[in-house]
């Protein structure tokens, strides 16, 4: 893949890989951080498996109804270290099309004693990750990372 089709976030969490694994293994954490405020989670399927399925669903503030947020599948899940996920698949390999075609590959470091949570997300063309990126892939991913952050580090 080329700079053109990745974009990328990082952020250092004050907590163990142990507790990042957590909030995102436990689906009423996950439900907690995984979409920016205001906005409101709901997590369908978590299975952190290769073949897991993996759907959450969102609801605007206000809104009545949740609606689809990311359905896909689970390719790699090892605790406390790597998350990769697809929105190509869902759960138990089946092909789909998503709304954006990604894969986003997780990675959680111990560091300075706490963790280097990376996101590296995958697009099919460059015209994807920059509509990606126009769409506010920084500010809401790194809306989400910071979510996490203040529910490990409080």
């Amino acid at each position: 893949m080329s700079d053109k089709t990745t974009l990328t976030i990082q952020r250092l969490i004050a907590a163990p890989p142990a507790a990042v694994w957590d909030a995102w293994s436990d689906p009423a954490k996950l439900a907690q951080w995984w979409i920016p405020a205001p906005m409101a989670c709901r997590v369908v399927k978590l299975d952190l498996r290769p073949g897991g399925g993996f759907e959450t669903l969102m609801r605007e503030e206000g809104a009545a109804d949740f609606q689809p947020h990311v359905e896909g599948c689970f390719l790699e899940a090892i605790p406390e270290q790597r998350l990769v996920f697809t929105t190509v698949l869902k759960e138990g390999w089946q092909p789909i099309e998503p709304w954006l075609a990604i894969t986003a590959i997780l990675t959680f470091e111990a560091k300075d004693g706490g963790t280097l949570y990376a996101s590296r997300v995958l697009h099919k063309t460059p015209e994807d990750s920059a509509k990606h990126d126009e769409m506010g892939f920084y500010e809401g991913w790194g809306a989400a990372l910071g979510q996490l952050a203040a529910l490990l580090e409080r």
